[in-house]
């Protein structure tokens, strides 16, 4: 064991364990979770306590001996990719300064031990004189927080490409597969499966646009201004350099935000992320909720698409198939809106300088990313790529629904369509077999009545009809 001293006392630690004192009493005062402060945060708390020595070293204010042992302790970890070093809850008071903390500590002590080696006598490097030079828990864990949310945009963009691009792909397959519209879940005018899917795809290039701008937000970030952004006790030197140098490491393009007080005591960043994902979880949800209905049957519902078969629905009813898959979407999409509230309370309740809440947005924000990517990542592989619609069914609905008789109603006028409609309900004939049967008009236009082209182009069938020289109204 080894004596540890803070400003509030003493604490006995672990020779064995690279974290100090102040990790410790994070661990203890924060026992509300299990789950530790997000690796994809950590590793960008290496690489900025990496950038950071090397800017200072530049700025001449940090010995070049102990700067590239900071920079080779970061290494190591990062290239290890052993965090198990990093004990502190993710959930936690002090505005992300026990994290800032645990780094500086764990960094701090394997530089040291690294100044060891070959039996040499060990370097005194201190965790906040030397590994934070220049910082602030302040400017460096909201630093932290957007390249980690930065990172975890990259696979949920590329997801949200991917069914597009499988929504698009659809829409070409079933571009001629005419359907009943619905409002209100009531019957509306045919459209087709591919108008359906590709109004799908056309909702989630939106989402996409809205993560894009969320990705520009975010890489605006506040490193350089230490405590609330005055840069107080950082160098000229250290704040021009320490950005390009990062952005070297990380592979990130950040910029250094105009106003660094508002950059450090405004939440706006966060809320902009997390109102994108909520937006794309909404449309998740609602995109799942049409799957499963009209999968829904196969016998007593509307049956119209057939959805991958992906495991057995029921333990004890043979044979039943339940639309798993968009059910778990759904589920990641509640999470998700869940995680957007808790992210809009806690910027909101933010007071003066900074805000004291952001563990818990960092902690929500990367989970929703993180599983929204993985969630449509599921939806594409196990779901949508493998959708088939039931196109000869799905005709005869068309052909057999009261409703589509709408294409009629300039060509009959209002009056007789709607008594047609009446007929039809009534007599339980197709409103097709009805014209035919009253001659109302031409076998050769009726036969085509019900395809994509006429049902969305009324005027081509009032053209048909005026060059058939039909005087039938």
């Amino acid at each position: 064991m080894r004596i540890e001293r803070d400003c509030i006392g003493e604490m006995f630690v672990p020779d064995n364990v690279l974290y100090g004192i102040h990790s410790l009493r994070a661990k203890h005062n924060f026992p509300i979770t299990n789950e530790k402060v997000d690796p994809a945060i950590i590793q960008s708390y290496l690489q900025i306590k990496k950038a950071a020595a090397l800017a200072n070293e530049q700025a001449g204010t940090l010995d070049k001996e102990k700067s590239a042992l900071i920079m080779a302790a970061c290494n190591q970890l990062l290239f290890s990719n052993d965090y198990s070093a990093f004990i502190v809850p993710a959930i936690q008071g002090g505005a992300g300064t026990s994290t800032n903390m645990n780094v500086n500590e764990v960094v701090a002590q394997l530089a040291m031990q690294l100044s060891a080696q070959g039996g040499k006598e060990p370097l005194v490097i201190k965790p906040n004189d030397d590994v934070n030079q220049s910082q602030s828990t302040n400017d460096t864990y909201p630093t932290a927080g957007k390249m980690a949310m930065l990172k975890r945009l990259a696979p949920l963009t590329s997801a949200v490409s991917s069914l597009v691009d499988a929504l698009t792909d659809k829409a070409a397959e079933y571009s001629s597969a005419i359907k009943v519209g619905r409002t209100q879940l009531q019957d509306a005018v045919p459209t087709t499966f591919g108008r359906t899917f590709t109004a799908y795809a056309s909702m989630f290039k939106r989402d996409l646009s809205r993560l894009k701008h969320a990705q520009k937000v975010l890489s605006q970030v506040n490193l350089g201004g230490t405590a609330i952004g005055t840069g107080i006790n950082a160098t000229a030197e250290y704040e021009s350099a320490i950005i390009p140098i990062l952005n070297k490491y990380s592979h990130l393009s950040l910029h250094q935000a105009a106003d660094l007080v508002d950059a450090t005591q405004n939440s706006d960043a966060f809320t902009t992320i997390s109102s994108a994902m909520k937006s794309l979880a909404a449309d998740l949800s609602k995109f799942s909720n049409d799957l499963r209905l009209l999968s829904s049957g196969p016998q007593a519902g509307l049956n119209e698409l057939e959805l991958p078969k992906k495991a057995a629905g029921s333990s004890i009813m043979p044979g039943k198939v339940n639309p798993i898959i968009p059910e778990v979407v759904n589920q990641v999409a509640f999470e998700t809106i869940g995680n957007d509230v808790t992210v809009t309370m806690a910027a909101e309740s933010g007071q003066l300088e900074l805000n004291a809440f952001e563990p818990i947005m960092f902690k929500s924000i990367l989970t929703s990313e993180q599983h929204l990517t993985k969630a449509i990542e599921t939806l594409v592989e196990n779901c949508v790529s493998g959708i088939k619609v039931n196109a000869a069914y799905c005709r005869k609905e068309v052909e057999h629904s009261s409703i589509a008789a709408t294409v009629l109603s300039p060509l009959l006028g209002y009056e007789k369509t709607t008594a047609l409609i009446k007929e039809a309900l009534a007599t339980q004939q197709s409103v097709k077999a009805l014209v035919k049967q009253k001659q109302l008009l031409p076998d050769s236009l009726v036969d085509n009545l019900f395809t994509p082209e006429v049902l969305t182009n009324v005027r081509k069938v009032k053209k048909e009809k005026s060059a058939a020289g039909s005087n039938l109204n």
